[in-house]
């Protein structure tokens, strides 16, 4: 991993949103965080209900989950994930489950992610795993799961500076264990995942710092939003974000954090996919690929005007002149 600079990170920045104004849509990358509703499990049969333009999910997991038992790998992939650090850290069950599901029950398991916020603390959603603790189970869970063809993502750390620090230990830790004494190796990986809260010229940046820190490696977004924010700022963060996700070809898959009711979001109401009362709200129906519902988060009338597509592409433009003078001023 390459210690970024800001000024490369600004330049890598102000490249991204370059080639998401000019370049066309691509096909689709969009993915669920699903988090099941037991107090309304109807919810969760909305996220693979058609037409959707949804076609992978994850649920912190490394087994499916049962809401979409009757839907096919191939039509709705599950990504398994070894969301923290099991007792032992020699412990391979993580490998074996998956390695259970691809042999012996058939399922087609063809990418794989590891460690959520391993930086951050338990109470804010973290597992918080020290590196040296983290790169003993990967090599003993993931390294063997690229030997089977399955892709590995790096653990998806938070979106504070402390994120790369971690990573960069991780990586270091993970290249003294394969390399056990002699000549030195590197632990190997497919992508890196992403977590950001907060807006749309952050986002950029952020993503800028990590394709200074990790060149040539594609980027998946497994956890993003506007979180606690008027609900005009948080379409507009959600039209412009897709967009630029949606043409740029470093972002190989992303998520939208926000598969729940707007009464038990953790990430305010309006960055919520669903009403209170369970309707698609504008977002969530945006987010699947259909038409605005007019559903207002918390009321469930109509809701603010969306941005339409012409707009979010300004919006890329604007961000791109705002990272211009950033790079100028530096």
């Amino acid at each position: 991993m390459l210690p970024p600079s800001p000024t490369r990170a600004l330049v890598l920045s102000l490249a991204l949103v370059a080639q998401a104004a000019a370049g066309p849509p691509a096909s689709s990358k969009r993915g669920l965080v699903f988090t099941p509703n037991s107090s309304n499990p109807q919810d969760n049969y909305i996220w693979a209900s058609q037409p959707s333009d949804l076609s992978w999910y994850y649920n912190y997991q490394e087994i499916p989950s049962p809401a979409f038992d009757n839907v096919s790998q191939s039509a709705f992939e599950f990504v398994p994930m070894m969301w923290g650090k099991p007792g032992d850290v020699s412990d391979t069950a993580f490998f074996k489950t998956v390695r259970q599901l691809v042999q012996d029950k058939g399922v087609n398991i063809t990418h794989a992610l590891s460690f959520n916020e391993p930086d951050g603390p338990a109470a804010y959603g973290g597992s918080d795993i020290d590196p040296a603790v983290a790169a003993q189970i990967w090599v003993n869970n993931f390294e063997p799961l690229r030997k089977l063809g399955i892709r590995v993502g790096l653990p998806a750390c938070t979106g504070a500076p402390a994120g790369l620090t971690w990573l960069k230990g991780f990586l270091k830790s993970c290249s003294e264990i394969v390399s056990d004494g002699g000549p030195t190796k590197n632990c190997t990986y497919d992508f890196v995942p992403l977590h950001w809260y907060g807006n749309f010229e952050g986002l950029a940046s952020h993503m800028g710092e990590y394709a200074a820190a990790f060149p040539n490696k594609t980027m998946w977004l497994t956890e993003y939003n506007l979180d606690h924010q008027d609900l005009a700022s948080t379409q507009y963060f959600y039209n412009t974000s897709a967009e630029y996700m949606d043409r740029l070809p470093l972002v190989e898959r992303y998520s939208l954090f926000g598969a729940f009711r707007s009464d038990v979001s953790n990430v305010g109401p309006n960055a919520a996919m669903l009403s209170a009362g369970g309707e698609l709200t504008d977002i969530g129906a945006w987010y699947l690929g259909r038409p605005a519902t007019g559903v207002h988060p918390t009321t469930g009338g109509g809701s603010a005007r969306g941005v339409s597509g012409c707009q979010a592409t300004a919006a890329l433009v604007g961000t791109l002149f705002a990272t211009v003078a950033a790079l100028l001023s530096f």
